[in-house]
């Protein structure tokens, strides 16, 4: 029986190595990718009753998983819910491999579950909070204007950070108080912008971005990058991301604070008003409603909050 088990075991291992060799040559993947399926699956084959019956039926898969989801093997807390589904990911890929060579005849891949995705509730801040983070931003320096224009424009109009630095001039329209925006899978939508982002982009671009054009090295099509550095270059989002983070902690608010909480408060908002969601889907740039419901669990959630700390009987 041992000498079966030890057989088993070497099939295990080579096809592991097998399956490897396939994604390296096959799909192309990078060292780093490679690296983590290598582990999770030596972590899987080196685990108590892996090599017995790993090629028969999915006891042995599900046995493992549930072994990762309860404390033990020296963790006092179970992993991840993330790590979790990433290593049920790669066995799952694993098994489909061995499946469609031929090495099992049993498709074990359909026959076990990824564990359910878990649905985290984004952090938001308060009306409160957002006006103070915006009001923070005073420096009348030509870098601040753009800083404050831009902040304004993140909170007005829900745009992931990567598309508000990614506008160029043309994309905006002051006089329709509309911009453009080309998001995830290069779809186009077009969002409003609030007179108060407007009276700033105005500024921003009447007093402080005709000077840093000017200082543009290459051609600029579509009326140039929007939001410009002081070297005339498009602002990126490291820079952007980094004058936010500043400008929270001098607000005082919480660490984490970050572009994308933004965008998290404007879908919130625009919901605890009374918005569409369907509206609040389009305005994002959802592809899926279903993601834009998550704002609905934040909303619920937000008003238990306020129930418990206003009623006298909560």
């Amino acid at each position: 029986m041992a000498g079966a088990g030890a057989d088993q075991t070497d099939r295990l291992q080579a096809a592991i190595e097998e399956f490897l060799i396939h994604l390296r040559v096959e799909r192309g993947l990078s060292d780093a990718t490679l690296t983590a399926y290598r582990a999770d699956l030596l972590d899987f084959a080196a685990s108590r009753g892996a090599g017995a019956g790993w090629d028969a039926s999915p006891d042995a898969t599900v046995r493992y998983l549930g072994m990762l989801g309860s404390p033990g093997r020296g963790r006092l807390t179970p992993l991840r819910p993330t790590t979790l589904r990433r290593k049920a990911a790669s066995l799952r890929g694993f098994y489909r491999f061995c499946y469609a060579e031929g090495r099992i005849s049993t498709d074990i891949a359909a026959r076990f579950d990824l564990p359910r995705q878990p649905r985290l509730l984004p952090e938001v801040l308060t009306v409160e909070e957002v006006d103070g983070l915006l009001s923070t931003q005073t420096d009348a320096s030509p870098a601040g204007i753009r800083d404050r224009a831009l902040l304004e424009l993140l909170y007005a109009s829900g745009l992931r950070i990567s598309e508000a630095v990614g506008l160029d001039r043309d994309d905006l329209s002051l006089e329709e108080g509309l911009v453009r925006v080309i998001g995830k899978g290069d779809r186009e939508r077009q969002v409003p912008v609030g007179e108060v982002a407007l009276s700033w982009l105005r500024r921003y671009i009447e007093e402080v971005r005709p000077a840093w054009l000017a200082l543009a090295t290459s051609p600029s099509p579509h009326g140039g990058p929007l939001f410009l550095s002081v070297r005339g270059d498009r602002f990126d989002r490291r820079r952007a991301w980094e004058m936010l983070v500043a400008t929270a902690r001098r607000a005082g608010l919480q660490s984490g604070v970050s572009p994308h909480t933004l965008r998290h408060s404007f879908a919130t908002h625009l919901l605890e008003g009374g918005a569409d969601l369907r509206i609040v889907q389009e305005l994002l740039g959802h592809a899926n409603i279903s993601t834009t419901q998550l704002y609905t669990h934040l909303t619920g959630e937000r008003i238990k909050d306020v129930y418990a700390r206003s009623h006298p009987r909560a």
